[in-house]
C-alpha cells in the first residue's frame, strides 16, 4: 500500500509514452503525490511530485502537442497541496496519538489490571469504548479482596469520552477506600453515592441534564455459598448454574448514584445463592443493548445459556467476539462486562 504511489506513477508514465498523444495519460500524473499525501511525510510527496513534473517535461520532449506546461502547471499546484495535505494529516495524528497516552494514562488509573484469581474466585474481565479515539469512557469496574469477603463493583456514568472519565474515577477511588473499611454494602454505597455527588458539584456537567451513574455492588464471601447484591439501578446480573440460567433481579431497587438526596438513600441488598462452578456474569447497559443494522438487541440472556460450563476468560472472549459480530463492529455505548467463578476447593 505505501508503494501504490510509485506504482501508480509507473503505470500512467508507461501508459504515456506507449499510447497515442491524443489519449493524453500523462494529464494522471497530478494523482500521484495527491495519493501520496494520504500515507507518506510532506518530502517524499513533494520528491514524487518533482519526478512527476520531470516525466512531464520528459514526455513534452518526445510528444510536442501534448500540452506539457498546463499538465505541469497542474502537478505543481498539486504537489503543493498534497504537501500541505500531507502535513495536515501527520499533526492529526500527532494529535490522536497523546490523546491515545492519556487515555491509556486514565485507564491504568481507573481500570487497573485486576487479580485473575482471589482464593477460590476466578475473575475474568472485558472493557471496549465506543469512541473510537479513546480507550476508556464512562463504564468502570474493581475488585478488591477485603475482610469482609471478595468485593466487586461494576457501573456506568451517563456520557462517553473523557467527560465520564473523572466521575468514574471519583467512583472507583471511593470504593477502593470504603470496600476495605466499611462492613456493611449499604455504607459502601452511600461513600460511592457521596463521592460521586462532591464530583459532580465541584465539575457541573454541561447542559441541563444531571450526571449520574447506575452501580452494582456484589460481595462473595471467602468461603462461597451464596453472593450478596446491592442494585443501584444497574442491569440485574446473570447467574449461569449449569444448564439454567437466573436473572438475579433485585426485590427493591436503589438510588442510581448522585440521585440519593432527590429520590431517598433506602438502598437494599439480596442474597443469592452462587455454588461452585456457576457462573456471574456483571455487565453494563452497552451489551444488551447492542444492536444489529436492523435494529435488534443483543439477546445476551439468550447467549449466555449457550455457554455452560464456560471458564470466565473463554466466556468474555466469546461475548467480545459475538457482540462484535452483531453489531458489526459499530458499538453505540461502552461495554464493560465481568466474570466471576467459584472453583471447587
Amino acid at each position: 500500500m505505501r508503494l501504490s504511489p510509485v506504482v501508480l506513477t509507473v503505470v500512467i508514465a508507461s501508459l504515456a509514452y506507449a499510447t497515442p498523444p491524443e489519449m493524453a495519460f500523462s494529464r494522471l500524473l497530478p494523482a500521484a503525490p495527491a495519493l501520496a499525501a494520504a500515507m507518506w511525510p510532506v518530502l517524499p510527496t513533494v520528491l514524487l511530485g518533482t519526478v512527476c513534473l520531470m516525466l512531464m517535461i520528459g514526455l513534452g520532449f518526445v510528444f510536442p502537442d501534448l500540452g506539457t506546461w498546463w499538465t505541469a502547471a497542474g502537478i505543481i499546484a498539486v504537489t503543493v497541496a498534497a504537501a500541505y495535505g500531507s502535513h495536515a494529516r501527520l499533526q492529526r495524528e500527532r494529535t490522536l496519538f497523546q490523546v491515545r497516552l492519556v487515555a491509556e494514562a486514565a485507564q491504568q488509573v481507573v481500570l487497573s489490571p485486576l487479580p485473575r484469581r482471589i482464593g477460590g474466585v476466578e475473575i475474568e474481565s472485558l472493557y471496549l469504548a465506543a469512541a473510537a479515539e479513546a480507550r476508556i469512557g464512562g463504564d468502570f469496574y474493581e475488585v478488591v479482596d477485603t475482610k469482609y469477603g471478595v468485593r466487586l463493583l461494576i457501573g456506568d456514568v451517563r456520557g462517553k469520552g473523557l467527560p465520564a472519565v473523572g466521575a468514574a474515577a471519583a467512583i472507583v477511588n471511593a470504593f477502593r477506600e470504603a470496600a476495605y473499611d466499611e462492613e456493611d454494602l449499604v455504607v459502601v454505597a452511600r461513600r460511592l453515592d457521596a463521592s460521586s455527588t462532591r464530583y459532580n458539584a465541584a465539575f457541573p456537567p454541561e447542559g441541563a441534564m444531571e450526571r449520574f451513574a447506575t452501580a452494582l455492588l456484589a460481595e462473595i464471601p471467602h468461603e462461597g455459598g451464596h453472593v450478596d447484591i446491592l442494585n443501584c439501578g444497574h442491569p440485574p446480573p446473570l447467574l449461569l448454574n449449569g444448564s439454567r440460567l437466573h436473572v438475579l433481579e433485585t426485590a427493591t431497587p436503589s438510588p442510581l448514584l448522585s440521585l440519593a438526596e432527590l429520590i431517598g438513600d433506602h438502598y437494599t441488598v439480596d442474597t443469592f445463592d452462587f455454588a461452585p462452578d456457576d457462573l456471574l456474569l456483571l455487565y453494563t447497559d452497552g451489551i444488551a443493548e447492542a444492536r444489529a443494522r436492523d435494529g435488534e438487541f443483543f439477546p445476551l440472556t439468550t447467549w449466555m445459556r449457550r455457554q455452560p460450563g464456560t471458564p470466565p476468560r473463554e466466556l468474555l472472549s466469546a461475548l467480545h467476539r459475538d457482540l462484535l459480530h452483531y453489531s458489526r463492529g459499530r458499538l453505540d455505548d461502552d461495554i464493560a462486562a465481568l466474570a466471576v467463578r467459584l472453583r471447587r476447593a
